[in-house]
């Protein structure tokens, strides 16, 4: 199963969702908007290095799930996981009492990293 992995696919997925998570929680995009509606955090000092390593993790272990399911034919599976994912991640969001625009922005990025990895793998 390992061995039938795109890695290349994976490798773009990984990097393209996680430089698209950079853009899109930034001032250019939606950063004001999300910050604003989480309880108007502000910046760190420095960046959040914790937070930025688990997101990492999280964008390649999505990443190995779309790469897996389309080596079996499966990427069904895949869709239902980034929605599964969104939903969850949604439903967290509404639980601590961010905005619906927050809750949207959240639910937007992993939408649109899921299909970015699904793009991938069709390409390469």
């Amino acid at each position: 199963m390992w061995n039938e992995l795109n890695w290349l696919a994976v490798g773009v997925g990984v990097v393209s969702a996680y430089g698209l998570g950079m853009i899109w929680f930034s001032s250019l995009l939606f950063g004001r908007n999300w910050a604003k509606g989480s309880h108007d955090i502000q910046p760190p000092a420095s960046p959040p290095v914790a937070a930025m390593v688990v997101q990492l993790a999280a964008t390649i272990a999505l990443a190995l799930v779309i790469g897996l399911t389309e080596t079996t034919g499966a990427i069904g599976i895949a869709t239902l996981s980034i929605l599964a994912t969104t939903l969850f991640v949604s439903g967290m969001d509404l639980f601590s009492q961010k905005s619906a625009a927050a809750t949207c922005i959240d639910a937007g990025y992993i939408l649109c990293s899921g299909a970015l990895m699904i793009v991938a793998q069709a390409i390469f």
